[in-house]
């Protein structure tokens, strides 16, 4: 079990990404993975209201079928001028989002929500990261998308692989950026620990 961890039942985590996979893995947090089954609509309001109802979506879709298990759900957005970026739906698109970012600061958006059925447990928030790109060249945004990295990323790029090299700075959570603000959630979940009766430690 995790230091941060006294209760003695796993995670369950309910999203498809490995990022928040391994994110979970690394810091030591015991979970298995279970996929939701939800609809996303990235135009319901702003980015972090969005991504916080995402991740509750997420979470509840499991959440009714493991009553006595904590569920996880998590979502990221990226945010440009105002207008969210999800996932390209092709080579072109990941192209014309690069683009977009390119020399830019940007918004990354991370939602978080845990659900407890059993044990009354029951939070949500949203994360900002702020992303500093650095000025792209056409032949380096051409050759990233050829690497197929950016084909199932929200912004078209992952900060933990080769995207790395498109970065110049972050303002905030960097594992916010990767899919999960792992350390807000930790302790968003202390705290909840602590304040629900009877869950085991």
């Amino acid at each position: 079990m995790s230091f941060w961890y006294p209760c003695g039942v796993p995670l369950v985590l309910a999203s498809r990404s490995p990022r928040r996979h391994a994110i979970l893995l690394n810091a030591g947090i015991p979970h298995v993975v279970e996929v939701p089954e939800v609809e996303e609509d990235n135009s319901a309001g702003p980015p972090g209201q969005v991504v916080e109802a995402h991740a509750r979506l997420k979470a509840h879709s499991v959440a009714v079928r493991r009553p006595d298990s904590p569920v996880l759900g998590a979502d990221t957005l990226v945010c440009v001028e105002g207008e969210v970026l999800g996932k390209p739906s092709g080579e072109a698109d990941a192209a014309e989002m690069l683009g977009r970012l390119s020399g830019r600061r940007h918004e990354v958006w991370g939602g978080v929500c845990l659900e407890w059925r059993a044990r009354g447990i029951d939070f949500s928030f949203a994360e900002r990261t702020v992303v500093d790109f650095r000025a792209l060249s056409g032949d380096e945004i051409s050759a990233y998308v050829l690497s197929g990295e950016p084909m199932d990323k929200a912004g078209a790029y992952g900060i933990q692989e080769i995207g790395a090299l498109l970065v110049r700075r972050i303002e905030g959570c960097y594992f916010n950026v990767m899919g999960l603000p792992v350390a807000r959630f930790a302790e968003e979940f202390r705290r909840a620990l602590e304040r629900a009766p009877g869950v085991p430690r």
